[in-house]
């Protein structure tokens, strides 16, 4: 098997850096990444669609509680299945290169579960649930918690978070770009 450089022409990976925020040695890192999750299926095609299930076999991914999310929101076809340009999206979106409000986009995107383009109780509530893993909140303190949560970022007082809302209290956590993050 020949250098990886071969996979792609130089104009694709010129493409690729003016689309992400990698130079072209590291997307050629992120394509080996991808053609480790499926090297004979990527080995016949560098563009190949891997399923959601190889794409949650990534190391980073195995145990974040949202892998199924932050396949279904990267993945074009929208069933969280992902071809190598679906990937490499979703690498530069968690690389310590991209911009604040590009990742805090695409968590707003992960937490909207019921993808309406507002968090709800209910979208709070299965993040809630995800984070305390197998510790669940009783009933009583779960409608206490997410009242807690509404009281402090719903601006509008409409028992939804939108987009602008949302970004207003990411703006306040300094260390969330430290986790969402995938280091190469």
């Amino acid at each position: 098997m020949g250098g990886s450089h071969s996979q792609f022409t130089e104009d694709e990976l010129e493409d690729y850096q003016e689309l992400t925020y990698f130079t072209k040695k590291e997307i050629l890192h992120v394509h080996k990444r991808f053609s480790q999750l499926s090297p004979e299926q990527v080995a016949a095609d560098k563009n190949a669609k891997l399923p959601k299930d190889k794409i949650m076999d990534l190391a980073e991914l195995k145990v974040n509680p949202f892998k199924d999310r932050i396949c279904d929101v990267f993945s074009s076809s929208g069933d969280g299945d992902m071809t190598f340009e679906d990937f490499l999206d979703m690498m530069s979106v968690f690389s310590d290169n991209a911009p604040k409000n590009v990742k805090v986009e695409y968590a707003f995107r992960i937490y909207d579960f019921d993808e309406d383009d507002m968090i709800s109780d209910k979208d709070l509530e299965e993040v809630i649930n995800r984070l305390t893993g197998e510790q669940k909140l009783d009933d009583k303190d779960m409608k206490q918690l997410i009242e807690n949560i509404m009281a402090e970022t719903d601006l509008d007082n409409d028992n939804l978070l939108s987009f602008a809302e949302f970004e207003h209290v990411m703006s306040k956590a300094p260390d969330f770009v430290y986790s969402f993050r995938i280091r190469l």
